[in-house]
Formats: C-alpha cells, sequence, structure tokens
C-alpha cells in the first residue's frame, strides 16, 4: 500500500539524519564532552550483578559525580558499558532496564563481566536509538499486510481515508456532572463509536479529565481491557496517576520519568516484587549466581577436567535461569491478566511483556505530538482507536527538514481531523485563561468557539490590572544577535525586567510571598532563554520571588501554565526575517500558558511582516493593550 510505503521512506530520511546526527555529537567528542550533550555517566561504580534472562547479566550501576547533567539514558534506551582505559575495545553493549535518580541496571549481552570491568574508569554510553526506529518501521510493514485482510484492515482502511467510520446511535446517553456538556458530548462520542473518535483539546479544556472519565467509562461499558498510550513519559505518567486515582487497576509498562512512588507501584517491576511467587524466583537467581561464580574460579590455565566443570556449572545456572524465566512469566501474565488499563509511550506498547497482546480499544493521548509511525505500534493491536491533543499546539520534534517538508510533520491526528470531521468533539469551555488573553487563539486556531469558563473569564493579577501587554520597541535599535544557531537580543531581554520589576512592585501590596503569582518568562530561542536566566539572578529586587519564576523555551512549557507569563520574541531587523517565529503554532503553546495577565515584548517592524504578528498587534490594540517600549526607557 503506497500510503505506508510512503511513511517507510520518510522514517528512513529522519532516521538517516538522527544517525548522523548522533554521530557529530559522538565520534569525536571526548567523553566531558559527551556527558554535558547528555549521553553519557562518567564516571560510574558497578554495585552489582545478577542473571537475567538467556546467557545475560544485569549490572547496576551508579554515577558517582555529576549528580546535575541532564541525560538521556532512560528505559527501554541501547547503552554501552565501556573502559575509559580503552573505550573502543573495552565496552559491551546492552539496554537500559530501570533508571531512577543517579542509579540504573543495564541488562548487558553477556554472561560474566569481563576483567576490564575491575580496572576502574568506567562509564555508560547511550547508543542511537535503533530500537525505536525498528519498531516503527515493522509497524508500518505489518500495516502494509494487514491492510489487505478484510477485517484487520477495517480500522487501516478508516485511518488512511479509504472508508469512514460508523457510530451506535442506539447507546444510552452518557451523563456525568462533573463534566461539562461539550466533555460530555466527547465521552458519549468515545462510547458510540464503533472505530475512531478523536477529542480535539484546546488549552486548558480538561482534555485530560475527559479522557479518564471516558476510558473508566469504556471499562465499565464492556470491561475489556484498554491500552493507554501516548509520546511522552510525563503524559503517560500523569494518565497513570490519574486513572488510578479514579479506581482503575492500572499496569504501567516502562520505567516512569517522574520517579515518585505512587508511580513506581503501579510499574510492572514492582508489583512483581510483591507478587506471592517472588521468594521462590529469589532463591533460585541466588543459586544461579553461585554456580556462575563457581565457574568463574576456572577462568585460567584450566585442563580439560576444568573445563569441563566449568561448563557443567553454566549449563547448571543457565537450567535454573530457564524456571525463573518460566516462573517469572507466569506472574508476568498474572499481572497483566488482572490490569484493567496498561499505560505505555507509543513504543513501549511493544514491550516484550505486553507485545502479544491484543486490545479492543486503543487510547493515544497528545497525539498533536506524535510521529505517525510511532502511532501504528499500538494501533495495530486494537479493532477501535481514540486520539486525544491539539494539532494547533507544538508538532512533533523532526531531526530532517526534508522528511518533514515532505509530510513526515503533519501527524495522523491533524489527517483524521480533516478527513472525519463526524468524529471529533471540540472541547470549547476552557478553566485558564481571562477572556482577552483566549481571544486571539480563538478566534486564529479555534474559529472563535472557546469560552471562558465565568471562574476564569474576569481574573487579574489584582483588581486595577490589564491582562494583556504587547510592548513595542520598534524603533528602540534593540537588533537581534546572531549566536551560533540561536539567536538573542540582550536589550530587549532587559527591558522585559524593566517591566518585571515595575509590576513586581504593584504587585507586592496585593500578595504575600507565599501566595505571589507565579512567573513564566519564556522565549522560543534558547540563546535568549541563557541571557534572560542571567539577568534574573542580576535583578535584586526580584530575588525573593526566585521560587515562583521560571525561564525556559516555549517547548518546555507545553502543556503547563502560570499567572502571568512574558515572552521575549527577539527578532529584529531590517529584513523582517523572522525565522522559526513563522510557526504560529509554537506561539499558540506560549500565548495560551498565562492564566491572568500574558505580556509580549518584540519588534513591530520585524514581526508584521507575517499577518498572525500584524493580527495580533491589532488585536491588542482593539483592547488597549499596546504600549512602546519608549514608555520604560528612561525608568
Amino acid at each position: 500500500m503506497n500510503y505506508f510505503k510512503n511513511l517507510l521512506d520518510l522514517l528512513k530520511t529522519e532516521r538517516e539524519e538522527d544517525r548522523n546526527a548522533y554521530l557529530v555529537l559522538t565520534e569525536k567528542s571526548s567523553v566531558a564532552e559527551r556527558r554535558a550533550n547528555g549521553l553519557t555517566w562518567y564516571p560510574i561504580a558497578i554495585r552489582g550483578t545478577e542473571p537475567a534472562k538467556g546467557d545475560y547479566i544485569v549490572v547496576e550501576v551508579e554515577r558517582t559525580t555529576h549528580h546535575d547533567v541532564n541525560h538521556q539514558l532512560r528505559f527501554g534506551v541501547s547503552a554501552v558499558l565501556f573502559s575509559n582505559h580503552d573505550p573502543k575495545e573495552h565496552r559491551i553493549e546492552g539496554t537500559v532496564t530501570y533508571q531512577s535518580g543517579n542509579k540504573l541496571k543495564l541488562n548487558l549481552r553477556t554472561e560474566e563481566l569481563p576483567d576490564w570491568a575491575d580496572d576502574g574508569k568506567l562509564g555508560i554510553d547511550v547508543l542511537f536509538d535503533d530500537n525505536s526506529y525498528d519498531e516503527m518501521q515493522n509497524a508500518l510493514k505489518l500495516a502494509i499486510t494487514l491492510s489487505e485482510k478484510k477485517d484487520e484492515g477495517r480500522l487501516i482502511s478508516i485511518l488512511t481515508g479509504q472508508a469512514k467510520p460508523t457510530f451506535n446511535t442506539e447507546a444510552p446517553t452518557y451523563i456525568n456532572n462533573r463534566l461539562n456538556s461539550a466533555q460530555q458530548s466527547a465521552v458519549n462520542k468515545i462510547l458510540n463509536a464503533n472505530e475512531l473518535a478523536i477529542v480535539h483539546g484546546p488549552p486548558g479544556t480538561g482534555k485530560t479529565t475527559t479522557l479518564v472519565q471516558a476510558i473508566k467509562a469504556l471499562i465499565q461499558q464492556d470491561h475489556k481491557q484498554i491500552l493507554v498510550v501516548a509520546p511522552s513519559n510525563t503524559a503517560v505518567d500523569l494518565l497513570s496517576e490519574k486513572l488510578t486515582d479514579e479506581g482503575l487497576n492500572v499496569l504501567r509498562v516502562g520505567n516512569p520519568a517522574r520517579v515518585s512512588e505512587r508511580l513506581m507501584s503501579l510499574t510492572l517491576d514492582s508489583r512483581m516484587a510483591e507478587h506471592s511467587a517472588m521468594k521462590e524466583i529469589k532463591q533460585l537467581k541466588k543459586r544461579a549466581a553461585e554456580f556462575k561464580n563457581m565457574a568463574h574460579k576456572y577462568k585460567r590455565n584450566f585442563g580439560k577436567a576444568e573445563r569441563e566443570q566449568r561448563k557443567a556449572l553454566f549449563d547448571e545456572a543457565h537450567k535454573i535461569m530457564k524456571d525463573v524465566g518460566n516462573t517469572e512469566q507466569y506472574i508476568i501474565d498474572d499481572l497483566i491478566a488482572k490490569a484493567q488499563v496498561i499505560t505505555a509511550t507509543l513504543v513501549g506498547a511493544n514491550h516484550y511483556t505486553v507485545r502479544a497482546l491484543r486490545y479492543h480499544t486503543v487510547v493515544i493521548d497528545e497525539a498533536g505530538q506524535a510521529l505517525e509511525p510511532a502511532c501504528w505500534i499500538p494501533i495495530l493491536k486494537a479493532k477501535k482507536v481514540i486520539l486525544a491533543g491539539d494539532h494547533c499546539q507544538l508538532p512533533p520534534t523532526i531531526k530532517s527538514n526534508e522528511a518533514a517538508r515532505a509530510g513526515l510533520s503533519t501527524t495522523l491526528l491533524e489527517k483524521c481531523v480533516a478527513l472525519h470531521p463526524e468524529a471529533v468533539t471540540l472541547l470549547e469551555e476552557q478553566y485558564r485563561m481571562h477572556t482577552q488573553i483566549m481571544g486571539y487563539s480563538s478566534q486564529v486556531f479555534y474559529d472563535n468557539k472557546l469560552v471562558a469558563h465565568g471562574s476564569v473569564a474576569d481574573h487579574l493579577l489584582f483588581a486595577a490590572d490589564v491582562p494583556l501587554a504587547f510592548v513595542d520597541t520598534a524603533g528602540c535599535g534593540f537588533d537581534e544577535k546572531a549566536d551560533g544557531t540561536s539567536t538573542s537580543n540582550p536589550e530587549e531581554a532587559g527591558l522585559l525586567f524593566k517591566h518585571l520589576e515595575q509590576l513586581t512592585a504593584s504587585l507586592l501590596p496585593h500578595y504575600t510571598p507565599d501566595t505571589f503569582p507565579t512567573i513564566a518568562i519564556i522565549s522560543p530561542y534558547k540563546q535568549q532563554v541563557y541571557v534572560l536566566k542571567e539577568l534574573l539572578q542580576h535583578s535584586p529586587s526580584l530575588q525573593p520571588f526566585l521560587g515562583k519564576i521560571t525561564v525556559n523555551t516555549i517547548d518546555s512549557f507545553q502543556g503547563q501554565e502560570r499567572d502571568l507569563v512574558y515572552i521575549s520574541m527577539v527578532r529584529s531587523n531590517a529584513d523582517g526575517i523572522i525565522g522559526f517565529l513563522s510557526d504560529i503554532r509554537r506561539m499558540n503553546v506560549a500565548m495560551t500558558r498565562a492564566r491572568k495577565k500574558l505580556v509580549i515584548i518584540g519588534d513591530s517592524a520585524t514581526l508584521t511582516r507575517l499577518p498572525f504578528y500584524a493580527n495580533f498587534i491589532e488585536y491588542a490594540e482593539k483592547h488597549n493593550a499596546y504600549q512602546s517600549a519608549w514608555e520604560f526607557m528612561d525608568v
């Protein structure tokens, strides 16, 4: 089927671009540089080993310094244990099976640790993530095969636009007083759909709440197990917790990003540890380890008799580990059978523990941020799919511009909303923003359909304040500065802090330090974020409120909200070049983080080359929200 062949080609292009970027980061870089890029833990210490499935061992390691460095060593990634004495020769590959804080477990493709593992100077490198690409590629190939079959191909033909979804119109109406009318309509659509329902959730409209109630209702309706997935661990964690709060038996496959005790207790590892059959497994593993230790004593200078003795000891250990494997499988099957909801990332839906499972319904949350090939991994396990998200917010991250332009940046959610409007419910009532903050976004992205709930429609930082401001730096000579691959505007950043310091002074009479509003300072450009963070540290009047202020890029704020949001637009040049500010979906995310006040600072002369910004400035003027930077220059 050409649809999937085209996706396979795009995925191949993306994989090559991603691999090349990885090679650039790793091939000629030192261990210190790789560590700074989040690709390495070094130095590490081995804290223990235990036998694993097959002839592998699991090694538990801990990083002993550089605890604050962010890293990409997550559950499921391929990684390599290496010795810095000879990193090219002394290395063993494996998979991260657990990661929490400064500890992780690595399932190594070896029967015993080599001698060099005792030499110290050990580290772990992230390997290129072939596994995710393999899973996506295999799913697309399977989709080609299944699309030719009548029953299995039905859902595929709907999602690819060759057939229309159907609905059961006879079903009783779902009523839930905890939900508003649009949210109830969404749940009804989900319950009545035979193959496809879509929940379009703009910012602040309670998409997660709606999904959770829908999943609960689906389980009450047909008592079948449901698979709930999302592209990010954070989104999976949030749903796992909320579904547990509703009293459902949730099994979290994979390793949570937020390592709270609540979430850990939902994981397969944690449930297995509590299982009554675990005692037996521990004893068996101990015996297998003893046999292996005895075998290791025959490591050097031994003859035929010793070799046979060593082989016999290893054979015995393997036999015991086979029993361990069988008992573990029994526990896994038992736990999975009892779960009402299985939660995982898109790729995690094919984890070996749940790979063979099939479901009646699969729910994909944050589908607006999901790569389409990854969505097919869970979809091919289902008869019915629920897509939830907002294609008017941030799209998935794609490394290859060529693949993005050729269609990989268009998500399955976006395609299905266009193909099947009858399957879509728009959540119209939002519980976050003042009406004026919401208004422009509603006008551009949501056909003016958004309504602010009474509890937020008029809320302000204080009675005499205004909810919206555009501070225009045109004519101030605040020119942007190119900085490697990013851009900054130090003078604009300075103006932002002047504005914030004045606003803070006017807030003080209305708040205690505890009740002080939460503040986000956002910029699309990483370099500007560095400049803003630096200035914040050198702003004496803001020091008491540092705990309330967050400075970061737009992308890192998706899904979050603050009372007061500042956006530093950065671009200011004579040629009117605005770079990736032209991605208006990113701006939609930025503008809709604010609850009570939104302040945007930028150069109208540069920004108005794009109608989106020209119209926004017009909107600001209409609401008396336009200010010139000159008003703040001499303060």
